[in-house]
């Protein structure tokens, strides 16, 4: 019979693309992860995982694996609730421009941590919302943006900024230069409009977007020069240089977490990992 715990080791190694954060989104160490899911290749005589040094995914029978064992992981969740079990709900909160345009992965893999019954909330915002929302009791967990500093909350990693912009974008030499940014009091404009500032550039608001994917929108039509973070722009490449902007900082991206229950505990943990995931992620 398979192993369940191996069977989920190995969807979270799948979703995270790392044994390590496997581990860590689990509460264990990597020499464990690697044993069972060793094991668990050999019980279905198949190769589940590539593992190179700069990354794990799943083979071809790991991709046709993969969904029956998120099937089976939840018909076990179903097999073992009984109906008067208490409801399981979790509320996180997601800064726009901390995750972006890679919300859709960090949330599958939370989703697949959780009981398939749990009811999972989750809210948008600008970080310092974010963060209010937390502060008050009505979050589980938030991941936001900081562009100040702090030492409280758990830094998962930093998050270049720089100045995304279509391609071919350009504007007359000397004029103000049209910024695309959300409306304040967003931190990351706070620091675009700071620094150019600093370097005497003069700038002019042509277009506020209401959300990163809104932001992401104009900047393609062409409406102006974003500053953004790599994970929230999708990757769109730093065009600061050839624009004649001044460069822009890294940002931190932290994590408030409460756990109140294991459940909760061991999204939280996921969460943790999934993000770190993400920031770390070498892609093309």
């Amino acid at each position: 019979m398979l192993d369940l715990q191996s069977v989920r080791l190995f969807v979270l190694a799948a979703d995270l693309g790392s044994l390590t954060k496997a581990a860590q989104a689990e509460g264990t160490v990597q020499p464990v992860v690697s044993q069972r899911i060793k094991a668990l290749e050999a019980m279905l005589g198949r190769k589940l995982l590539e593992r190179t040094p700069r990354f794990v995914r799943p083979t071809g029978p790991g991709e046709a694996f993969l969904e029956r064992a998120r099937a089976l992981l939840a018909m076990h969740e179903d097999a073992v609730r009984f109906v008067d079990a208490p409801s399981l709900s979790f509320a996180v909160g997601i800064s726009d421009q901390a995750v972006g345009a890679r919300i859709e992965s960090v949330l599958k893999t939370v989703r697949a941590a959780l009981p398939h019954h749990a009811t999972v909330e989750v809210r948008t915002g600008l970080s310092q919302d974010v963060k209010q929302d937390f502060d008050s009791g009505r979050l589980d967990a938030a991941i936001v943006r900081r562009e100040a500093g702090g030492s409280d909350g758990q830094v998962l990693g930093t998050d270049p900024l720089g100045w995304r912009a279509a391609e071919g974008f350009s504007f007359e030499s000397g004029a103000a230069v049209p910024l695309a940014m959300l409306a304040p009091p967003c931190g990351t404009r706070a620091v675009a409009v700071r620094e150019l500032d600093a370097a005497s550039v003069s700038w002019r608001e042509a277009f506020i977007g209401g959300s990163c994917a809104a932001l992401l929108a104009g900047v393609r039509a062409g409406l102006g020069v974003a500053p953004m973070g790599r994970t929230a722009s999708a990757d769109m490449p730093d065009r600061g240089g050839a624009l004649g902007l001044p460069p822009l900082p890294r940002s931190e991206i932290v994590l408030f977490a409460r756990a109140g229950s294991p459940e909760a505990s061991a999204a939280i943990r996921v969460l943790d990992a999934a993000v770190r995931s993400v920031l770390t992620e070498r892609r093309g």
